[in-house]
């Protein structure tokens, strides 16, 4: 006789289910009143903190420039170095509307009208998350004024910057040279990211040629910063690690210059205009490099306005021109020992040999005559006596 085999327990396996399906109610009956009770944490009782911290656009890179690296004369004398000045500038990433920005901007007298256009072609030229400066050299009263209504202004901030300062002002500034603010034309020659956050570049003289040796390597923070991109200490009352990096100043220059001699000179001067170079003759160092009138550097360096250039610019006296290095002048008698010396380094004349100085000098073939100048004749003259008596038809037949 076989005896019956149960195959299946429908019983049992009800039980397991039923069992096992209110393991598994409970479990997402806990979880849903974990997520309702987590929602009611974060949207009501903590509705203010998270408020707040929603306000925040989170970290930004902010550049921190170079000081630029000192001149001093050979003597030890600072004649170019830094100061401390309040500067007014613009992240277009964080500014609404950059035309009615600017124009509130000039309506409360903080920037000028007329240098609205130049400002707006500045700012466009720069990266959209660059703080551009609009206004190099702001004073205290500026300042404060423009701090009253500061939350009018998304994106625009007052910031303490290093400018250039020229403690002699008009003194050696042909030599020197002056800074200015950076325009469209130095950006295509530049690295920008290398100039960020610096409003500054050298324009001329030595300012220009040894610029990359001046301006030294910017570094950079991490801040926190609201939703109108204006920095806070912390967010929502939680503190972030942010990474800072020191950047590296500019070297220092010593120059071959001599500021009591470039004093001398400049005073010799007066009210005359003109050029004066003194050079060591060993050597060949410049010790002084005078353009009278010079103009003051400190000028460009704080941010010059139209109408200050416009005055130097349409000056009658030019001290724009630097009168030693580009000014053209007739050589006259300088030419004589020039002339010398290139004859006797090509054995084109006895310095010894005599020729007769009538007054008078005529080309072969030609009628035309050259006088000396008074039409003095001076005799039978030799190398050495026709520079000292500057004989001008000595030196037209050795030409």
């Amino acid at each position: 006789m076989v005896r019956g085999v149960k195959i299946k327990d429908h019983g049992a396996e009800q039980r397991l289910f039923l069992g096992r399906s209110l393991v598994a109610g409970m479990l997402i009956a806990l979880g849903t009143l974990v997520l309702f009770g987590r929602l009611y944490l974060l949207q009501v009782i903590r509705h203010d903190y998270y408020t707040q911290l929603s306000q925040a656009n989170g970290v930004r890179v902010e550049p921190i420039p170079a000081a630029r690296g000192l001149m001093l004369d050979r003597n030890g004398v600072v004649i170019a170095s830094g100061q401390p000045a309040y500067q007014l500038e613009l992240v277009r990433d964080d500014v609404p509307d950059l035309g009615k920005t600017l124009k509130r901007l000039a309506a409360i007298g903080i920037i000028a009208t007329e240098d609205l256009p130049e400002i707006r072609r500045t700012i466009l030229s720069r990266r959209s998350f660059d703080s551009v400066p609009i206004r190099l050299h702001m004073s205290d009263e500026d300042a404060a004024r423009f701090a009253v209504v500061r939350f009018e202004f998304p994106g625009v901030d007052i910031k303490t910057r290093e400018t250039r300062f020229y403690p002699y002002g008009t003194l050696g500034v042909h030599a020197l040279g002056y800074v200015g603010a950076i325009s469209e034309k130095d950006l295509a020659h530049i690295n920008s990211a290398a100039y960020a956050g610096t409003a500054l570049i050298g324009k001329t003289g030595v300012e220009s040629a040894f610029e990359k040796a001046l301006h030294g390597t910017n570094g950079f923070r991490e801040v926190l910063v609201d939703a109108e991109g204006r920095a806070e200490e912390k967010q929502g009352g939680l503190a972030f690690t942010l990474r800072t990096q020191a950047p590296v100043a500019g070297e220092n220059l010593v120059l071959a210059l001599d500021l009591k001699a470039q004093q001398v000179a400049e005073q010799a001067l007066g009210a005359h205009r003109g050029a004066v170079v003194a050079l060591d003759p060993r050597n060949g160092d410049v010790l002084a490099l005078v353009s009278h009138p010079g103009f003051d550097p400190n000028l460009f360096a704080r941010g010059i306005t139209r109408a200050q250039y416009a005055q130097l610019a349409n000056d009658i006296d030019t001290p724009l021109l630097d009168r030693a290095l580009r000014g053209t002048y007739p050589s006259g008698s300088t030419i004589k020992p020039a002339l010398a010396l290139a004859a006797l380094t090509d054995h084109a004349v006895d310095p010894a040999q005599k020729v007769f100085c009538n007054g008078i000098f005529r080309l072969p073939g030609s009628r035309h005559e050259w006088r000396a100048d008074k039409d003095d004749p001076r005799g039978w003259v030799d190398l050495a006596e026709a520079i000292s008596r500057s004989s001008d038809i000595y030196f037209y037949g050795l030409a």
